[in-house]
C-alpha cells in the first residue's frame, strides 16, 4: 500500500491506494495540538480486509507546519552570526517595498531581533581567498554569548562563503561542540549562491522552523511506528518533489511550500491525461486559496518566493513583502481566503475576507464547534450550496441556523441587506481576493487566462470555480474525481528530488569550458550520492541542468533549461537564443544585436521518476448523496431557485443544463445558471461556462 497525507489548516486528507489499486479515502480535522494524532486515530481503519500497517511501502505528506510557523511568528528563537560590517543586511532586504504610495505599510517583522544577530571577524574575497582569518577565541566568545540568550537555533552566513565554506563549517564545528543542544545551520549547505541577502535570508528560514519541522517529522514517525506502519516516510518539497523525512529534518527550508505544490502536480498529470495544455489551478481549502499556472504542458517554477505578506507568490516585479526563500519551487500564489475565512466589517464598514481563519478549531459559525464569527463557509451553507445534513458524509454536522444569525447579526444587519444579498455579497468578495492570486500568476506576467481551463479542487474550490471562471473570462472550469482530497493524490504522483546549486558568475563568451563541466560533474556526482545513500540505483537516477542567466549589467537574472552533457561553445550559443525568448516572453522584449549575456548560477536536479498512473485507473466516485433538491442563491439575476442535487455518477458525455449541485464526500460542485456541465472518460466533471 502507499499513503498520501496532506495537512492543512483546518482538515488533513489521507488517501490509500492497496496493491490493486483500490483507493480509500478519509477527510477529517486537522488536530493542531498535535498533527499526528488525526492521523494515528485515522489510518488503521482504513486498511482493507487482510491489510496490515506493515503493508504500507511508503507515506507521502504534505504539510503547512512550516508555513505556520513563520506566518505567525511561532518558529524558534534564532541568532544569526555573520561577517563584521554585515549585521543589517536582514533587515536592509532589497531596499524595497511591495506598495510604493502606501505609508501605512509595514514589513513583516524579522525573524531574527537585532540583538540577536552577531558578528565576527572575518573575510574571504570573491575567488575564495582568506583576506582576514577566522579567529576562532572571539567566535566561542560569540557562541558562549548566545547560548546565554536561550537561542534554540543559529544560522551562520558569512560573505563569500558560497565559494569558500571553510570560515563556516569552523563556526558551526565550534558551536556543535560548546553547546550541542543547539541547532546549526550554515548558509554554504543550503545555498551555494552569490547575493548575501539571498543567502542570508534563506539560512534564518531554515534555522527558523528547524526544531520544529524536526520535532513534527519525530512525532509522526512514531505515531506511524506505534500503529505499525515501517515504510518509510517522504515529504513533499516546494519544488514539487519529495524528500526523506531525515533530509527534510535538516533541510526544512525545501518544504515551506510543501502543500499547495502537491495539488499543482495533481492538476498537471491530469492536465496531461486530459490534453489541456493551459491551465489555471485553482486549490481553496478551509484556510487558504492557491492558484498556480500550467502553460504549453509545463508547471510554472520559480527559483525563489516571498512568504509573509497578503499575498503570498513569486513575482519579479513586486518584492520586499514577505520573507525570501530562494530555493526551487512550483509558482504559486496563496492568499488567505478559505472556508474558514472571516467576514468583517472594517471602520468604514467596508465589507472583508480574512485573512484571520476560524481554521479546525474552533471553526465556522455552523460546525457548532465553539466558533462565533461568520466565514465563508456559513454565507455558502446560507446561499444553498453546502449541504446543510453535514460535510464529509455527513460526518460533520451543520447547524445551519446559527450560521444564518451570525451573518445577520455582523453583516446583513449593520449594512441593512437582506440574509440572501449579504451571504452573496461574502461570496463574491471571497471570489474577488482569489481572482488577485490568479491574476499574479497569469495577468499580471503577460499571460492570458481567457484560453486556460481552470481546474478547481480542494474542500472549497468547486463551489466558488465556476463563478470565478467567469469573472476571469475563462469558458472552462474543470473539477477531478476526489476533489476536495486531490493535492493527497498528488503526493502518490511526486517524484523524488534533490537539487544543487553553485553561483558561476562570468560573461557567456568569457567561459572556461572545462572549469564548468568540471563544475557541473561535481554538482551532479553530490546529488547522484545523496539519492544513492537513500537507496536509489543509478539507473534510477535522472539528472536535469538549469542556468540563471541575464544580460551583461542586469541586476536580476532568468532561469532557463540548460542541456546535458559537456557544454561546448555551440550550445552556449543556443541558451543565449533560449534567454532571448525567456526574456521576450516576461518582459516583452529581448536584448539587440550584439548584446552581451552572463551566466549567474548553474543549477542541478536529481530526480527517482515514481507512479503516474493512478488518476488514469480511477473509477467514477461511487459516493450517494441525499438526491432530490435543495433552495440555492445565484444573485439577484436569478434569486433562490430550487435546484436539483446529483451525484458525479448521475452525469453523462452530453452536457447538462445548470442550475444543479454535485454532492460528494469531500466537497461539492456547484453548476450555476448558463453553465452546462458533463462528465468526461476519467470521472472528471467538464463545465462549459457563458462568459
Amino acid at each position: 500500500m502507499r499513503i498520501g497525507i496532506d495537512i492543512g489548516g483546518t482538515f488533513t486528507d489521507i488517501v490509500c491506494v492497496d496493491a490493486q489499486g483500490a483507493v480509500t479515502t478519509r477527510k477529517v480535522s486537522s488536530t493542531a495540538d498535535d498533527y499526528s494524532r488525526s492521523i494515528a486515530e485515522t489510518l488503521p481503519g482504513m486498511f482493507s480486509a487482510g491489510s496490515t500497517a506493515g503493508a504500507v511501502r511508503e507515506v507521502l505528506h504534505g504539510t503547512t507546519v512550516a508555513t505556520n510557523a513563520i506566518l505567525q511568528q511561532a518558529g524558534a528563537r534564532t541568532a544569526l552570526i555573520t561577517t563584521k560590517g554585515f549585521r543589517d543586511v536582514l533587515e536592509l532586504r532589497r531596499i524595497r517595498m511591495p506598495e510604493l504610495y502606501n505609508w501605512q505599510w509595514d514589513k513583516p517583522s524579522d525573524l531574527v531581533e537585532r540583538r540577536l544577530r552577531f558578528e565576527v571577524n572575518e573575510r574571504m574575497d570573491a575567488r575564495g581567498n582568506i583576506l582576514t582569518p577566522l579567529d576562532l577565541d572571539e567566535v566561542a566568545q560569540v557562541i558562549d554569548a548566545i547560548a546565554k540568550l536561550g537561542v534554540e537555533s543559529i544560522a551562520v552566513c558569512l560573505i563569500n562563503s558560497y565559494v569558500n565554506p571553510a570560515h563556516e563549517q569552523a563556526i558551526a564545528d565550534l558551536a556543535q561542540q560548546r553547546c550541542p543542544e543547539i541547532s546549526v545551520c550554515v548558509s554554504s549547505e543550503i545555498l551555494r549562491e552569490v547575493k548575501e541577502y539571498e543567502r542570508t535570508a534563506t539560512v534564518v528560514v531554515n534555522a527558523y522552523v528547524l526544531p520544529l519541522v524536526r520535532d513534527y517529522i519525530n512525532a509522526l514517525e512514531s505515531s506511524l511506528t506505534r500503529i505499525g506502519v515501517e515504510g518509510p516516510l517522504l515529504i513533499m518539497q516546494s519544488n514539487g518533489g519529495v524528500m526523506t523525512s531525515n533530509a527534510c529534518a535538516r533541510k526544512p527550508v525545501f518544504i515551506i511550500e510543501s502543500g499547495p505544490a502537491a495539488g499543482v502536480i495533481a492538476s498537471h498529470a491530469l492536465a496531461q491525461l486530459e490534453n489541456i495544455p493551459n491551465a489555471i489551478t485553482f486549490d481553496m481549502g478551509g484556510t487558504t486559496a492557491k492558484a498556480s499556472i500550467i502553460e504549453a504542458g509545463a508547471i510554472s517554477t520559480a527559483s525563489e518566493y516571498e512568504v509573509g505578506s497578503s499575498l503570498s507568490l513569486v513575482s519579479r516585479l513586486i518584492k520586499g513583502g514577505g520573507h525570501l526563500i530562494r530555493v526551487p519551487a512550483i509558482d504559486v500564489a496563496e492568499i488567505g481566503a478559505g472556508g474558514g475565512s472571516i467576514a468583517w466589517l472594517d471602520a468604514g464598514r467596508a465589507l472583508r475576507i480574512g485573512p484571520r481563519s476560524a481554521a479546525a478549531n474552533p471553526g465556522p459559525v455552523c460546525y457548532d464547534l465553539g466558533g462565533t464569527e461568520a466565514t465563508i463557509s456559513d454565507a455558502n451553507l446560507i446561499l444553498g450550496y453546502i449541504n446543510s445534513d453535514g460535510l464529509v458524509g455527513g460526518g460533520l454536522k451543520l447547524n445551519r441556523a446559527k450560521a444564518e444569525k451570525a451573518v445577520h447579526d455582523q453583516i446583513a444587519q449593520p449594512l441593512g441587506l437582506d440574509l440572501d444579498v449579504a451571504a452573496h455579497g461574502i461570496h463574491l468578495l471571497a471570489n474577488s481576493n482569489m481572482m488577485r492570486a490568479v491574476r499574479s500568476v497569469s495577468t499580471e506576467r503577460g499571460r492570458d487566462v481567457r484560453g486556460c481551463a481552470l481546474i478547481a479542487f480542494g474542500g472549497s474550490g468547486p463551489i466558488h470555480a465556476c463563478e470565478m471562471a467567469r469573472s476571469l473570462g475563462m469558458r472552462e472550469a474543470v473539477v477531478p474525481q476526489y476533489a476536495g482530497l486531490f493535492s493527497a493524490f498528488g503526493l502518490l504522483s511526486a517524484d523524488i528530488e534533490h537539487h544543487s546549486v553553485q553561483t558561476y558568475y562570468k560573461r557567456t563568451r568569457e567561459v572556461d569550458l572545462e572549469h564548468l563541466n568540471s563544475m557541473l560533474r561535481r554538482m551532479e556526482e553530490e546529488v547522484t550520492a545523496i539519492l544513492a545513500s537513500e537507496g536509489f540505483s543509478a539507473a534510477e537516477i535522472r539528472i536535469h541542468r538549469a542556468c540563471d542567466m541575464r544580460y551583461a549589467g542586469q541586476s536580476f537574472e532568468l532561469t532557463i533549461p540548460a542541456p546535458y552533457g559537456a557544454i561546448t561553445w555551440e550550445s552556449i550559443e543556443r541558451l543565449e537564443r533560449a534567454f532571448d525568448k525567456e526574456h521576450e516572453k516576461t518582459y516583452g522584449h529581448r536584448g539587440g544585436i550584439g548584446e552581451l549575456y552572463s551566466f549567474v548560477n548553474f543549477r542541478v536536479t536529481g530526480t527517482v521518476l515514481r507512479e503516474h498512473s493512478l488518476l488514469k485507473t480511477l473509477t467514477v466516485n461511487g459516493f450517494e448523496p441525499r438526491r432530490g433538491s435543495r433552495s440555492a442563491y445565484f444573485g439577484s439575476k436569478y434569486g433562490r431557485i430550487d435546484t436539483p442535487v446529483i451525484a458525479r455518477r448521475d452525469l453523462s458525455s452530453v452536457p447538462a443544463a445548470g442550475p444543479f449541485l454535485v454532492d460528494e464526500y469531500d466537497s461539492t460542485t456547484v453548476i450555476p445558471p448558463d453553465c452546462m456541465a458533463r462528465l468526461d472518460s476519467l470521472g472528471n466533471i467538464r463545465i462549459q461556462i457563458e462568459v
